[in-house]
């Protein structure tokens, strides 16, 4: 070979390696590392949950539940003390540590909540909460439970919030959003002095949940260290203003459609969206002569590329049942206006058709409809919105503590099968009662699991308050926009949407709620459940215009007849 082709030859070869050098480079910068920075920046991009992760996780839960339901179905599986469990009690250096959390990694804790009190109801202890990483001895978060949770020694809120400050300290749930990746290992635990014994039949009470990732094998994770925190302060504070004010994001750029009128019984007005694009906002404002019956009787349809994607009344899909009750949260809002939106991102690749449809026997008017869309490149990984509505209508309940099941039973909300993430729920009821219609647990089983990867305290702790109080709240990812049904007879609506802690599946996801009211009763009952799923995933909750038609409940002899 001559010098000249020499010459040539080694710089072809160069090129190649370079190329392939900026190919590894660009798929490295797509997966990237994963750190306390990135999993702020991901907690505040609504685009994220409309694609599968990347890299893909699973999200599961360590909680207090009480360990003697042990079988789905067996008289055993309505077992509630669920406090003061734990995975085992270690000896470390002469401290008595509960562990409440024992998970390898790659990973991140994602959600903690937690509500607590002391020996026979008394004062909390406030003991020692420690977060170990990647098997080192000392931990890298470590002080009084309470103020690390809630009390804004590690963060203030909203990634660090109860709930309604009306409700008094100790009956409120306490809920940290505060990302905590680990690239081997996660171990929390609880050190108190006061004792402690399962299910806190005398001892000290301790409920808790603990949402964490766990990342498939080789993905690459910085692990949370006591100067994260700091490293990271100005993308904290943007993220922390951001979530307060749930700012609407996303929006710039999008194209506007308008469609209003009035729209009679049985009829149907829809608007077209067209192109690859997602939508990223939907507005409604709705009048009527009787606005709670509209709220419930008007449906809000959508189908992306010919398939049908949501079907559910248009005040639950808002997230605020058949009464508007002013709330904000970062993926709706109900305003004081009566005007509702939403801000969940709905992905398509060339059609959206968008729809209102009167289920009712009144004229409804539709005074603002408008829909904002803009570009979205679909891919492999894309998927699309869903939302699905049902409803137990005069459900039949009972409480008796000397039955095998106490009462209880569960009510299957949701399965889906195909590929996509569990996102989030709404939970519209009337109560007839003077007493908690609450005390069931979630059971979330995830491809074909046998027993559930979540399963919880209590439907109130799963919407982040605690011990049945009714007093309103609002925050980015929980919300309890009324509570007036849930020690007296009235109307209760519950919400809880999820970012970091969104529920991949592969196969498939069923959603079970236990149904424990405290009395033998009979009360309505209807979840929205939402997703996003791949094409060709299907679901087992249809549409039901009778329910939908359904006259609401205003008070106890509308479902209790005298």
């Amino acid at each position: 070979m001559s010098r000249k082709n020499h010459i040539w030859s080694l710089i072809i070869i160069a090129v190649l390696c370079a190329g392939f050098a900026v190919t590894d480079l660009a798929a490295g910068a797509e997966s990237g590392t994963i750190t306390f920075e990135s999993l702020l920046e991901e907690m505040v991009d609504r685009d994220c949950l409309g694609r599968l992760p990347d890299p893909a996780y699973t999200c599961k839960q360590f909680s207090s539940y009480d360990r003697n339901s042990t079988e789905p179905g067996s008289p055993t599986w309505w077992a509630n003390w669920d406090r003061s469990y734990f995975v085992r009690i270690e000896d470390n250096n002469g401290r008595k540590e509960h562990v409440l959390m024992d998970a390898d990694g790659p990973g991140a804790v994602v959600r903690f909540w937690a509500t607590w009190h002391g020996p026979g109801g008394g004062e909390f202890s406030n003991g020692t909460l420690r977060i170990y990483l990647d098997e080192k001895d000392e931990p890298v978060i470590e002080g009084p439970m309470a103020d690390l949770i809630s009390g804004g020694k590690l963060v203030g809120e909203p990634l660090s919030q109860g709930v309604s400050p009306e409700t008094a300290y100790r009956h409120r749930g306490h809920n940290l959003y505060l990302p905590i990746p680990y690239s081997a290992h996660c171990k929390v635990t609880y050190e108190t002095k006061s004792f402690i014994d399962e299910g806190a039949r005398k001892g000290e009470a301790l409920y808790y949940q603990i949402n964490y990732r766990s990342y498939e094998p080789g993905a690459n994770v910085e692990s949370f260290t006591e100067n994260s925190i700091k490293r990271a302060r100005p993308t904290l504070n943007r993220v922390q203003k951001m979530l307060k004010a749930n700012e609407r994001t996303g929006l710039d750029g999008t194209e506007e459609q308008r469609f209003e009128g009035s729209i009679k019984p049985s009829e149907e007005i829809s608007v077209i969206v067209k192109g690859q694009k997602a939508v990223r906002c939907l507005e409604f404002k709705l009048e009527a002569d009787d606005l709670p019956q509209a709220l419930r009787s008007t449906v809000i349809k959508i189908e992306f590329d010919g398939r049908a994607s949501v079907w559910c009344p248009i005040g639950d899909f808002f997230g605020t049942g058949y009464h508007i009750r002013p709330h904000s949260t970062w993926y709706t809002e109900a305003s004081q206006d009566n005007t509702l939106r939403c801000y969940w991102v709905m992905p398509f690749e060339k059609r959206a058709k968008i729809g209102i449809l009167n289920l009712g026997s009144q004229t409804v008017e539709l005074t603002r409809g408008r829909i904002l869309s803009g570009p979205w490149k679909w891919d492999n990984r894309s998927c699309y919105f869903h939302a699905a509505w049902k409803q137990w209508a005069g459900i039949q309940t009972q409480s008796n503590e000397n039955s095998k099941d106490h009462g209880a039973f569960d009510l299957n909300w949701i399965t889906v099968k195909g590929r996509g993430l569990y996102v989030g729920d709404v939970l519209t009821l009337f109560n007839t009662a003077k007493t908690w219609w609450g005390e069931g647990d979630e059971k979330i089983y995830v491809d074909g699991e046998s027993f559930p990867s979540h399963i919880g305290t209590g439907t109130e702790d799963y919407y982040g308050y605690a011990w049945c109080k009714p007093n309103f709240f609002e925050s980015a990812f929980h919300a309890q926009p009324s509570g007036e049904g849930n020690l007296e007879p009235g109307f209760t609506v519950n919400v809880r949407y999820r970012s970091l802690d969104a529920i991949p599946f592969n196969k498939s996801i069923r959603f079970d709620m236990e149904l424990w009211h405290w009395a033998k009763t009979v009360m309505n009952y209807a979840p929205t459940t939402i997703w996003y799923a791949r094409p060709g995933a299907t679901w087992d909750v249809e549409p039901n215009p009778t329910e939908a038609k359904r006259p609401v409940p205003r008070s106890v002899e509308d479902i209790i007849k005298p």
